[in-house]
């Protein structure tokens, strides 16, 4: 065995995505892209409305909003990732584009551009957010809407635990779990941070989403590939991986059903309103 270390948390980085992560999330994305939905539903779009999708991945979700918004709407996406910008825009959606871009910088896009703003599995990602919600209430329209959900840290997905247990287990300080260093907010801090940017009618409601995962295997590579490469397991060396996939593997019988891995994660789903 390979010794292990505990290790500091690390930055996030948008560098370590690669053409496998991209296309792995393309074809796993399935669990964001049904949550998503549920956040678009409480959207309210309409056919027309210009919308963007920041931290729109592989487009995915972008085009299910395109056809709710129809050919006179259209829709944005804007990634810090370009792999999954080009797999994007690879799907020719017809009122959909997608760019090169973060959500603490849409200088971009002249004010007032958008009727709605949403940030599916992404609120979590961004470093800076009091930067990141004063920019989108500047490029939306005055009663324009905003949706977004975010993972909660004190309530963590039973994957993530899973696995930080596996960690430990291997004497590796992972307080952060599998998809570290993930940036969540718990609901007050959520509902303040909107209060303070200046938005209205702020709503913020905790769903329980329940996956079903074949196989472990499938399961790493949803998470690996969600998290583009931010991830304590790409640090192990080779041997303590394999421990790692075994110990997890073990702690995932528990969580089996006839239907595969069933594990819940938790996200807080918030919707708020500049003023008009």
């Amino acid at each position: 065995m390979s010794q292990t270390t505990a290790f500091d948390r690390p930055s996030i980085s948008h560098s370590q995505d690669t053409p496998e992560l991209a296309a792995t999330y393309e074809e796993k994305s399935g669990y964001q892209f049904e949550h998503g939905k549920v956040l678009i539903a409480a959207l309210g779009l309409k056919r027309g409305d210009a919308v963007l999708d920041i931290g729109s991945g592989t487009g995915r979700l972008a085009g299910h909003v395109a056809e709710i918004v129809g050919p006179r709407g259209k829709v944005v996406g804007i990634d810090p990732l370009p792999l999954r910008v080009e797999i994007a825009n690879a799907k020719n959606i017809a009122n959909f584009e997608a760019h090169v871009g973060r959500a603490e910088d849409l200088s971009q896009f002249a004010d007032e551009s958008f009727d709605a703003v949403y940030l599916n599995s992404v609120f979590h990602w961004v470093e800076d957010k009091p930067r990141a919600l004063a920019e989108i209430k500047r490029a939306l329209k005055p009663a324009g809407r905003l949706g977004l959900n975010s993972a909660d840290p004190k309530k963590r997905h039973e994957s993530a635990v899973l696995s930080r247990e596996a960690l430990e287990d291997l004497g590796v300080d992972s307080a952060h779990g599998v998809a570290a260093p993930i940036l969540a907010v718990d609901p007050d801090e959520l509902r303040a941070l909107l209060a303070a940017a200046g938005f209205g009618e702020i709503e913020a409601v905790e769903h329980v989403f329940v996956d079903l995962h074949e196989d472990v295997d499938g399961l790493i590579a949803w998470s690996n590939s969600s998290s583009f490469g931010n991830n304590a397991i790409v640090r192990l060396s080779d041997e303590d991986r394999a421990r790692w996939r075994a110990a997890f593997a073990e702690k995932l019988e528990a969580k089996r059903t006839p239907d595969g891995y069933r594990l819940e994660r938790y996200l807080t789903f918030a919707t708020a309103t500049k003023p008009a």
